[in-house]
Parts: structure tokens; sequence; C-alpha cells
């Protein structure tokens, strides 16, 4: 992590562009090909063969943008095992709980819920298949029509403390999907006579590996295939809210700082 921890920091890990020069031994097939790669956030960049994923010709480069963010939310409902008739929650709409709650619509559930605490990202919640979506200070039990069972949850909201929210609303033997990153972040689990006598499941997500229950048939590639069908269908366009030029990176950081309430998607345009 050495070369992380020097000046001046590179922020960033998601790239999607053009390929404009090539070494003297790549094929001249290459250049102008669309890739996308998990690089810092630069205007121009150097890099090998074998560290760019290809972007396939029916794909734009704006849908490009969310490959690693539609990655993760396949990765969030392969680790989750959604079932026929279930009750779901999902604890935070931004842009992987959007992309996350779109799989879910798809499934024949009774019910998805969703929960955030700003309009926008409800709205657009709704917009991709949520039945409701509520404010964290609402009861979720009220929304599910006398079938309050709730059978599956995911934690996406980045909040440690909306993990004994979550538990809260646990019933019997509900999974509850950890997606947040928390960082340096602590929390606090209340795992009180409830948690133990509804053995309640608190189960981590990881997109840098794909479940063991699948990895047998599943590898990197069919996930990444998966990924560009599905882009292909989802209407990200609707999904950004700002496009800033590289120079104005500043205003980007602001904004998720101060007026989270605006944003899903930010891109840094180059």
């Amino acid at each position: 992590l050495e070369k992380y921890n020097k000046y001046p920091i590179k922020y960033g890990y998601s790239t999607v562009g053009k390929i404009v020069s090539i070494g003297k031994k790549v094929s001249p097939k290459w250049l102008n090909r669309k890739i996308f790669a998990f690089h810092p956030h630069e205007n121009y960049f150097l890099t090998t063969m074998d560290e760019i994923i290809l972007i396939p010709d029916d794909v734009k480069l704006l849908e490009a943008t969310f490959f690693p963010s539609i990655e993760t939310a396949i990765n969030l409902v392969m680790d989750g095992s959604p079932s026929i008739g279930e009750n779901v929650i999902v604890y935070g709409q931004g842009i992987i709980g959007l992309l996350t709650t779109y799989l879910l619509a798809q499934f024949p559930l009774n019910k998805l819920l969703t929960v955030d605490k700003h309009l926008l990202r409800r709205k657009k919640s709704k917009e991709l298949g949520a039945d409701e979506s509520i404010k964290p200070d609402d009861k979720p039990s009220e929304y599910f029509k006398g079938n309050n069972m709730v059978d599956l949850i995911y934690e996406l909201s980045g909040n440690p403390d909306t993990i004994n929210m979550a538990i809260k609303n646990s019933s019997y033997n509900t999974r509850i999907i950890i997606g947040s990153w928390y960082g340096t972040k602590k929390t606090t689990l209340s795992l009180d006579e409830k948690f133990h006598r509804n053995r309640i499941k608190i189960i981590s997500s990881q997109v840098s590996t794909i479940n063991p229950l699948y990895s047998g048939r599943w590898d990197t590639n069919r996930r990444y295939d998966l990924c560009w069908k599905l882009l292909k269908k989802i209407k990200t366009d609707k999904l950004i809210s700002h496009k800033i030029p590289f120079k104005d990176a500043t205003e980007a950081y602001e904004i998720l700082d101060k007026h989270r309430d605006e944003a899903l998607q930010i891109l840094l345009v180059y």
C-alpha cells in the first residue's frame, strides 16, 4: 500500500475511455477500442493489456461507467438468494442500492421495500421497481399488508447503525446481507434475545469473490458478461445526476459532502 500513501494521491478506481496510443508490441486493432479499467481518475494513463476490460461494441461509454456498480449489485443478489414470494427490505438507495433494487424487482417477490432518507432516491427507487420506498423512521411492518414476516434484508446504507435497525425489523431466520463498506467506522451490534431466538443470519458480501455456492459454475468472465447484458437494459442515463469536468472535481466531492440529497451518480468527465 506504500504507493498509495505518497503524494500526489490518486483517488478513484473506475475509469472508462478509449485507447489513444499503443506500444510497439500491441496489435493496431486495439486503437480506439472502448475499455474499462480499475484505475484512479486521470485524463490519460499508461496500463497493460491484462489490466483492462474490453467494452462490447453495443454498450455505450456512459453505460459502462456503471460496470463496477452493477457487478456489486449482482454479487449482492447472489449472496442473498431471493426466493419466490419473499418480503425484502433494502436499506440505502445510493447507486449500489438502486441497482440492487432493480435486480430484485425482476424476481416474483411478495413485497420489495426500500429505505432511504433522501426523497430523490426514494422516487428513483420506485421507478426501478420497488413496491414502496420509505424514510428510516417509518415502520416497515406497516407496508407488508398483513404478512409482515421479513425474509431478506440488505444493509447498503453505509451507516453502521443500520445493522441494528435491520435486526430489529427481522423475523425468524431472516437473512441480513451486509454490503456496506464502513472503512474505519465502528459498529455495536445488538445481539439480544430476539437475535438468538430468531436465528437471524448476518452475511457479509464481497464483490472480489463469488459466493462459494456458485463458484463451481461461475467465474469472473461469466459475471462480466452478465454485467454488460444488464447495462444494456437499465436506463442508466436516468441515474446520472451530475457530469462534472475533471478540472472541477472539487465540486463533485462538495456535492457528496454537503448536498447528498441532490446526488445519484456523479461522473467526472475528461
